[in-house]
């Protein structure tokens, strides 16, 4: 059974855990410096955003439409994502498994990784307050 039971789940707290670091002073600006706007498009269930780094701007849904082109798209299930933020996957392994796939430059993937694990504690702290379930 999938961790988030629909879309709107997946906005609140990936979507969400996006837009709290993305208005955070030094995480933000960490993450705005990659000029990474990045698409992310999940399954289970199927959803769809697009965070500007530069713009520290979380689009969600039918928002997307409106969103600035990414640069780097991420294909994967949402429970992959949501076991990413808590530190459980390793992405090289993850797209060498085929549980992830990417579109754009690897590297600059890659490059991500080391700012987002910062992100590990804030995540597990929202969810560990996660009333919804």
């Amino acid at each position: 059974m999938p961790y988030f039971k629909d879309e709107d789940e997946v906005y609140r707290y990936i979507g969400g855990i996006f837009t709290e670091v993305l208005g955070d002073p030094e995480l933000g600006q960490e993450f705005a410096d990659t000029e990474v706007v990045m698409g992310l498009h999940f399954t289970g269930p199927d959803s769809h955003l697009v965070i500007d780094s530069p713009g520290r701007k979380v689009y969600t849904g039918a928002e997307c439409d409106s969103a600035p082109s990414p640069n780097i798209e991420m294909f994967m299930t949402a429970d992959i994502s949501h076991q990413f933020w808590l530190g459980q996957v390793n992405v090289s392994q993850a797209l060498a498994k085929g549980q992830m796939r990417a579109k754009g430059p690897v590297p600059t993937i890659l490059k991500l990784v080391p700012i987002a694990s910062k992100v590990f504690p804030r995540y597990q702290k929202m969810i560990d307050a996660r009333t919804d379930v």
